[in-house]
């Protein structure tokens, strides 16, 4: 690869462009964002060779595409429209279905595979780039028949040279599923977050008093406003029956306690442990 153009430089597309630099270092990458500020960043931080726009997109051999999940539903038939025939375009949104579908007819559609490399931290920015962030990680991709089949190759050999693994799966199907075991996840820390801020006026105490328990759980509600609520917007079915089924969960938590039924409290945790073998099974 000769070019490569990265949309949105922030952690995933910065970490993209950290490991895309030391597998192909004979590419030359590109830049592109609406704030040139964020470009000069990620110039200064070497995530980059060089700034650019849209229009230079005909000279690209992959274009890779982390932006707000809104904005790529706007972006990305313009983006179809600008490149050659033999370009590779990637995404890396936490919905698809929305993504998928305003492509489905466009003459490109099998140069696009849609994706979701499940990686990340709460941090943003192109100063929250790290290397090997792919490695081991699961890449969701969808409707993976629509692309055509050379470019699919080449990005599963880029795919592969990052470490990551594969799992294909498709769109409605994707979001639902990512509904619970991400999306939930960032809700409930967010509003973990408020709960405490709403409750503990006491900066000081939230800080002395706050263990690893606390910590972890409400890391993510250090993420993005600007990312997760449009991710919020375009899942917004799938996000409220998540939702109605964790809120009867809590509800019913409530009401042991109020009974006093803490045997039964031990069996509800109890079960739930079961989660740590699953997730020790994955990794």
């Amino acid at each position: 690869m000769k070019n490569i153009y990265l949309i949105g430089i922030g952690l995933i597309g910065g970490s993209f462009a950290i490991d895309l630099r030391r597998k192909y270092p004979k590419a030359v990458l590109h830049g592109i964002s609406r704030k040139d500020e964020t470009l000069q960043k990620a110039c200064d931080l070497n995530l980059i060779d060089q700034k650019a726009t849209l229009d230079d997109l005909k000279n690209a051999d992959l274009v890779v595409v982390s932006i707000p999940v809104d904005a790529t539903v706007k972006l990305l038939p313009s983006i179809l429209d600008k490149i050659a025939e033999t370009t590779l375009v990637i995404d890396a949104g936490s919905t698809k279905e929305a993504i998928c579908k305003v492509v489905e007819n466009h003459p490109r559609r099998r140069n696009f595979l849609a994706c979701h490399p499940i990686a990340g931290t709460e941090n943003s920015g192109p100063t929250a780039a790290i290397p090997n962030l792919y490695v081991g990680k699961t890449n969701i991709i969808c409707e993976v028949e629509k692309t055509t089949f050379k470019l699919q190759e080449k990005a599963l050999e880029i795919f592969s040279e990052l470490g990551m693994r594969i799992r294909y799966m498709d769109a409605k199907s994707h979001d639902k599923h990512i509904a619970y075991v991400s999306h939930l996840s960032h809700i409930s820390s967010f509003m973990l977050g408020k709960t405490v801020l709403e409750k503990e006026k006491n900066e000081r105490d939230i800080f002395d008093m706050a263990g690893s328990g606390f910590t972890s759980t409400v890391r993510l509600a250090k993420s993005s406003p600007a990312m997760w609520t449009p991710i919020f917007e375009q899942n917004k079915e799938n996000v409220i029956e998540t939702l109605e089924e964790y809120i009867n969960n809590l509800e019913h938590f409530k009401k042991l306690m109020q009974q006093d039924n803490f045997s039964e409290i031990f069996s509800e945790m109890e079960n739930a442990n079961y989660i740590k073998q699953i997730l020790n099974g994955i990794k």
